[in-house]
């Protein structure tokens, strides 16, 4: 895995009007530099078509691609990775699947979870979410930044923080330890994505500075 710092995941309910890969071709412009496909309402053969196309996109920008949950679609498409949640299958089931030359995800909500996941061979963990957030249906209530903090002071691997984090309180969650963000609906749902994307690289810029 290389660097990384802003993570977009895919959002299609937030930009109707707007295709998936125009939208994502968009983030990446503006400066997305890790793109995961999550969609948990279309068809298989839907979220395979998508997940080719969003390959080639990144392959060409030579952004890391990975799907959310859907290993078999990730290794159909040769994605460089897939992002699994707490309910998901095991880690080590995971990784006898995709193999060592795949990154591997695993969302964490705990200091436990997050834990298990650097010892289980995770590459990177998502913390979160730090704030309150509406892009996904049942989530946990924030953990809040003090668990980017302890997260900081206790893992190794890369991490992410992610959930309702905007332009506006990146600060707060770059200062808290953070070097990478996740967002869906501050980028995929603007008006124009690119200029969206900029900003918010730009405000992780300015906290880390």
């Amino acid at each position: 895995m290389k660097d990384f710092q802003l993570y977009v995941i895919t959002g299609e309910a937030f930009h109707k009007n707007k295709e998936l890969v125009t939208v994502m071709e968009d983030a990446i412009k503006g400066g997305a530099d890790f793109i995961q496909l999550r969609d948990k309402t279309s068809s298989r053969k839907e979220v395979f078509e998508k997940a080719k196309q969003l390959k080639e996109l990144c392959q060409s920008y030579e952004v890391p691609f990975i799907v959310n949950d859907y290993i078999d679609i990730a290794m159909a498409v040769d994605a460089d990775g897939v992002h699994v949640g707490q309910d998901d299958m095991p880690l080590a089931h995971v990784r006898k699947l995709v193999g060592d030359d795949k990154i591997i995800g695993v969302s964490t909500h705990k200091i436990e979870e997050a834990l298990e996941a650097e010892q289980g061979g995770a590459d990177y963990i998502g913390v979160g979410p730090i704030f309150k957030t509406n892009s996904k249906e049942d989530v946990v209530d924030p953990v809040t930044t003090s668990y980017i903090k302890e997260i900081k002071a206790t893992i190794s691997i890369p991490f992410v923080a992610i959930g309702g984090i905007k332009t506006h309180n990146v600060r707060e969650v770059i200062e808290a330890g953070a070097d990478a963000v996740c967002v869906i609906t501050e980028v995929v749902a603007a008006d124009d994505v690119q200029a969206a994307a900029m900003r918010m690289t730009e405000a992780i810029n300015e906290a880390k500075a």
